[in-house]
């Protein structure tokens, strides 16, 4: 009986100890998800440039991309690849944080945001994956080269890179959960303006606001995931 009693309280233990142990990968997977918003922003204003100056057109983008093949990867694994996976990881946390003051909209929230996941992740690999093709075909035929990056470019922004809409929900559905408890409430307040100026990115004369969402963020995250780990630690 005595051993019994011991292994149906290791049992209880490993089981109080797995929302505390979550909240905590959160948290650090919070930080990181903000780390890689900071690289990917520094990438973009700094090697990346010319891609978003407007003056290469769509075979000279191949041939850019093809003498920064290795930094285009590494790009797109961090920003999309990681930030996806991490994302996941903090989405789980905190619905876990949220699900009893706040069931049902935390559940929408964590379905939120494990799309956003998958779609993030599916972004990156398509871009990677014609980055591949489109660089092998620019040394036969530059300008086809051009128009099927344009296509893949096309895709890959319409899967996760061409608006916010997925993010900006799931940032304001916990927010507004969050205020029932489990967040302090000047992270939701924040997390509710980043939430709505990446919604508005729907629209195309508003894609310009994209940018208070990809800034805020990084403070949100990196906000959340201390919030997280400091209240387990």
């Amino acid at each position: 009986m005595t051993a019994i009693a011991q292994n149906t309280d290791n049992t209880f233990a490993r089981t109080e100890n797995q929302p505390t142990n979550l909240q905590k990968l959160g948290g650090w997977s919070g930080i990181i998800a903000g780390g890689t918003w900071i690289f990917g922003f520094a990438m973009f204003v700094t090697v990346f440039a010319p891609l978003i100056s407007g003056e290469l057109d769509t075979a000279e983008t191949v041939a850019f991309i093809g003498d920064n093949q290795t930094m285009f990867y590494i790009w797109n694994l961090v920003i999309y690849v990681l930030f996806g996976i991490v994302q996941a990881v903090l989405t789980l946390a905190i619905h876990e944080r949220l699900k009893d003051n706040a069931p049902a909209l935390s559940q929408i929230a964590a379905a939120l945001g494990l799309i956003w996941s998958a779609l993030v992740i599916g972004s990156g690999m398509v871009a990677n994956i014609g980055a591949a093709t489109v660089i092998d075909m620019y040394t036969v035929n530059p300008e086809q080269a051009g128009t099927v990056w344009a296509a893949v470019d096309a895709v890959g922004r319409g899967i996760g890179g061409g608006n916010e809409i997925v993010g900006g929900l799931w940032v304001v559905v916990l927010s507004w959960a969050a205020m029932r408890g489990g967040l302090p409430k000047s992270l939701n307040i924040a997390g509710l303006v980043f939430g709505l100026a990446g919604i508005v990115t729907l629209v195309p004369m508003l894609t310009d606001v994209g940018a208070l969402f990809g800034l805020g963020l990084i403070v949100w995250y990196i906000w959340a995931g201390v919030v997280l780990v400091r209240s387990n630690s």
